[in-house]
């Protein structure tokens, strides 16, 4: 989500996101190009996705790109500029030889050495690669094609002018929920239920393990589940919610918390949060068009 981190802007551990990840994507000259944000300030764009443009082995162009002393540079400016636990000492040492034909840009020593959060790689089947901060994808879509850079910024303020507008009230509802609720949520795990002994890893199964206890409460079947149900959508489970769903979510995360809280076992939580995912869509269902769908596996 190569992620030193675990809290902050800087956490890409794509099982965490499961709590937080709000996905989008743009479209260039017929190329689609994905979007996240884990924290709603900062957008990460895929370089990948970006590299077809030009070849068919877009991590081979990237890693070109990367080579460059002048954007070895430019990455470690922006860093010093927007990370303040960015290790710059060692940054002088780690671009020594940038630009000769024996160097290797290593995204995972970036990050592990220099704590570096503008560039990253994501693993998984569905929408992984080669992430990097807006400002960083916008100067490799300009070394690829200044051409194919301008329509890319073409359907990103498109993006940008929808979130702001009637049309985009999904996603800005999904981003407040998601917003006011994850941090009480993720909070309680990492005080309640994460050993200090667990590696980083091992804690990313602990968070992506209650993420799905509440993907199962609400809809009825866990992430992969989703995914294997879904093999041509993209994204997860939770990017398909309607308002009513995300508003119950949200509403399960904070009951969830104080759950943890108070120490319960994950089997009673389930039971108490089951019940309250059915009450809830039930008052909502009486209150507007009901639900249907995901209410229906709920009744049965």
């Amino acid at each position: 989500m190569t992620e030193p981190q675990t809290e902050g802007w800087g956490d890409k551990r794509c099982n965490k996101n499961e709590f937080i990840m709000i996905k989008e994507t743009i479209h260039a000259q017929g190329i689609e190009i994905g979007i996240y944000t884990t924290d709603f300030e900062n957008e990460f764009i895929s370089l990948t996705d970006i590299a077809r443009y030009r070849t068919a082995d877009p991590r081979f162009t990237i890693h070109s790109w990367l080579r460059n002393r002048d954007v070895v540079e430019f990455l470690g400016l922006w860093e010093a500029l927007h990370n303040p636990g960015f290790n710059r000492i060692d940054f002088d040492t780690f671009k020594k030889d940038a630009g000769t034909n024996a160097y290797t840009f290593s995204i995972k020593k970036w990050n592990e050495m220099l704590f570096g959060k503008g560039i990253i790689t994501k693993s998984g089947r569905y929408g992984g690669g080669i992430f990097a901060h807006s400002d960083i994808a916008m100067e490799f879509a300009s070394w690829l094609s200044p051409e194919f850079k301008l329509y890319i910024i073409k359907d990103y303020k498109r993006l940008k002018s929808d979130e702001n507008s009637r049309f985009s009230l999904n996603w800005n509802v999904k981003r407040e929920l998601a917003k006011i609720n994850y941090r009480i949520h993720t909070d309680a795990i990492k005080h309640n239920l994460m050993p200090q002994e667990l590696t980083s890893l091992q804690k990313s199964f602990v968070y992506a393990d209650e993420a799905d206890l509440l993907n199962v409460v609400l809809f009825g079947m866990t992430a992969k589940e989703w995914r294997d149900a879904n093999p041509n959508l993209k994204g997860n489970i939770r990017d398909y919610a309607d308002i009513s769903q995300l508003l119950v979510l949200a509403n399960l995360e904070s009951y969830n918390a104080i759950l943890i809280e108070q120490g319960m076992e994950q089997e009673k939580r389930i039971e108490l949060l089951r019940q309250t995912a059915i009450n809830q869509l039930n008052t909502i269902a009486g209150l507007e068009t009901p639900l249907t769908g995901i209410h229906d596996v709920l009744i049965e």
